[in-house]
């Protein structure tokens, strides 16, 4: 939806703005929604191959269970395995939500090009508390928006009134017309 398709429509300024303003909340809300699912599905799809993983070793290990020490020593080499696997999950998982956040926070910052604005942020003072709030994000934001202000989409300017020159009294048509007549 844009405003010229409003505008072809008959709808007047202010409507458009107001419909403008609805359906740019509507998509922020949805697009969260969106990393939301997105963020699950990797955690899911990680977690199942995981689980896949497991169970081919265990099978193994219980075919293989041959003398006691051999069975120890590939019980502690899985253990560590396990372990490693579960720390990189869980690094990969905290990553993904970072990122989905981010999106989201940039998107209702109203950020015109977020891939550019990541890229100007320091990501090593960005984190994601335990109730997935933003630290670090806003001060970030705000420095941007002033140096780059034109990264940010602010809406249009209303009433624009330029100072100084003086208003044309007659129509400009009229004038031309006027010209012709002489």
């Amino acid at each position: 939806m844009n405003r010229e398709l409003l505008e072809s429509l008959g709808l007047d300024k202010e409507a458009i703005d107001k419909v403008m303003a609805a359906h740019g909340k509507a998509v922020t809300e949805l697009k969260s929604k969106a990393d939301k699912a997105d963020e699950l599905a990797a955690a899911n799809e990680t977690l199942t191959t995981q689980l896949s993983d497991r169970d081919k070793d265990l099978k193994s290990l219980k075919k293989g269970a041959g003398d006691n020490e051999e069975l120890n020593k590939q019980l502690s080499e899985l253990q560590s395995k396990y372990t490693t696997e579960t720390q990189a999950l869980q690094d990969q998982i905290a990553s993904t939500k970072l990122n989905g956040a981010l999106s989201t926070a940039l998107v209702e910052a109203k950020v015109r090009n977020p891939k550019a604005v990541k890229g100007l942020l320091d990501m090593d003072k960005i984190k994601l508390d335990d109730k997935d709030q933003l630290s670090g994000l806003e001060d970030q934001l705000q420095a941007i928006h002033e140096s780059d202000s034109y990264l940010f989409d602010e809406g249009t300017k209303q009433d624009y009134n330029p100072a100084g020159g003086n208003p044309s009294d007659q129509d400009p048509t009229q004038t031309l017309v006027d010209a012709f007549k002489n």
